[in-house]
């Protein structure tokens, strides 16, 4: 199994984890007294399960099992798929520290981490795509 398969495996793995942590956590949110965060965290916890639970699951096992068609260029390969892993780690991580914030205070200069996670996450999409695409061929 590939490195980069590991840690995308590893990563979503800690993010399914995480998200039912914090799903536990905002569920009994009335027994936790003196965290009104937990009511603004329902958007972090949707994208710790989707992007980083279900998103890196598949792209990890993907990139493990769809056979790489341009063997010439293994390097670009790994560096496309690593570029991927980081931007869309990189922009959930963003997202899960931003977006409680701005609800919580709109006026927060936090919020600008939004705009930016989003981009991250759409180029770590984008690049994903790019290495799995040739690897999508016609028999």
């Amino acid at each position: 199994m590939p490195t980069l398969t590991r840690w995308f495996i590893k990563t979503a793995l800690l993010c399914f984890v995480a998200a039912l942590v914090l799903g536990a956590a905002m569920q009994s949110r009335s027994l936790i007294t003196g965290l009104p965060a937990l009511a603004a965290m329902w958007p972090a916890y949707l994208h710790l399960l989707m992007v980083g639970w279900i998103t890196g699951l598949i792209f990890g096992v993907a990139y493990w099992l769809f056979p790489r068609s341009d063997r010439w260029r293994p390097a670009l390969s790994e560096r496309l798929g690593w570029a991927a892993y980081g931007f869309l780690n990189t922009g959930l991580l963003l997202r899960v520290v931003a977006e409680p914030a701005a609800a919580l205070d709109p006026a927060t200069p936090v919020r600008w981490l939004l705009p930016l996670a989003a981009v991250l996450q759409l180029g770590g999409a984008c690049a994903f795509a790019t290495l799995i695409w040739p690897r999508v061929r016609a028999r």
